[in-house]
């Protein structure tokens, strides 16, 4: 009996379910993207923002995931949207990331407090202390239009992403 219960609480605690849904006003962050730099949702205002919450730098799936997004960037600026990608990897694990890989979007620290921007989006993942795999589209007001969650070895590429943008210049924004 104890042993379910436990397997039970464990299983909740993997992901919070409470994703943000659309139609949710997409709650605000400022996080760093350079030791002395930080990135704000607010300075995007006006056009969509496409949130790419992933669980760790250097991974496979996250490599493919976010290399994906980097090569097709001029499918996402037909639709005036910004890539802006977060996980709880810290500061120079993402530039050493995005030097590599050669990333054009800001990799996003939700490092300390850890997870907090994860967990304001309902995508943090507290038995391995990381954010899950999970995606957002926030159209100009600040709304969130879009938003699905993934399994971690699954790279969701970019058809629910584009999808989104089609519908929100469909008349939705």
């Amino acid at each position: 009996m104890i042993s379910n219960r436990k397997r039970t609480t464990s299983s909740r605690k993997r992901v919070s379910r409470t994703i943000l849904r659309p139609g949710r006003k997409a709650p605000g962050f400022s996080l760093k993207s350079t030791p002395d730099q930080e990135v704000s949702l607010s300075e995007f205002r006006g056009q969509p923002v496409i949130l790419v919450f992933y669980p760790a730098d250097w991974s496979p799936v996250c490599t493919d995931q976010l290399s994906l997004y980097n090569e097709i960037m001029p499918e996402f600026e037909k639709f005036n949207a910004k890539i802006l990608a977060i996980s709880v990897d810290g500061i120079w694990c993402h530039l050493a990331f995005a030097k590599e890989r050669k990333l054009t979007f800001p990799l996003l620290t939700d490092f300390e407090p850890k997870g907090k921007v994860s967990q304001l989006y309902g995508v943090y993942n507290n038995r391995v202390g990381e954010s899950a795999r999970a995606l957002f589209v926030i159209d100009g007001t600040g709304t969130v239009s879009w938003s699905h969650i993934f399994p971690d070895d699954v790279n969701p590429g970019a058809e629910g992403i584009l999808s989104a943008l089609e519908n929100l210049v469909g008349g939705k924004q």
